[in-house]
């Protein structure tokens, strides 16, 4: 295995190890981790940084300072679990906003959203 495979490889744990750790945080009012529920946009792992790019549910969240203060952890938490050394950085954006689409299958049977309607993005289709 060549250099190049070996930290490719690292890589693909480091991202797997941070997934994992972002999956134990939860928006306090909604009861699904932010994985699931779709808050992180881009997570990039390269030989030297973890990038990660995510949004809140609204602009207005009461956890907006908090989310991505708890994200930011779980990443350096990854790094130091693998024993490696890569810089963290976590941005918030809101363009494109968070839509119910971007929710996990696994959570939205979670949230009872099974009756989510995607294609009209709505939750009643019964609604008019």
């Amino acid at each position: 295995m060549n250099q190049d495979s070996r930290v490719a490889d690292m890589n693909e744990q480091i991202k797997a190890q941070i997934i994992q750790n972002i999956k134990s945080v939860y928006d306090p009012e909604i009861p699904v981790n932010i994985y699931d529920l779709g808050l992180i946009y881009d997570l990039t792992v390269t030989d030297t940084d973890v990038k990660i790019v995510m949004t809140l549910t609204s602009a207005f969240c009461p956890s907006a300072e908090e989310l991505p203060q708890e994200v930011q952890a779980a990443a350096e938490k990854a790094v130091l679990e693998l024993n490696t050394t890569r810089t963290t950085s976590v941005d918030v954006v809101f363009d494109p906003p968070w839509t119910p689409e971007r929710v996990s299958e696994e959570a939205r049977l979670e949230m009872g959203m099974f009756d989510y309607d995607q294609e009209n993005s709505r939750l009643d289709p019964w609604e008019e």
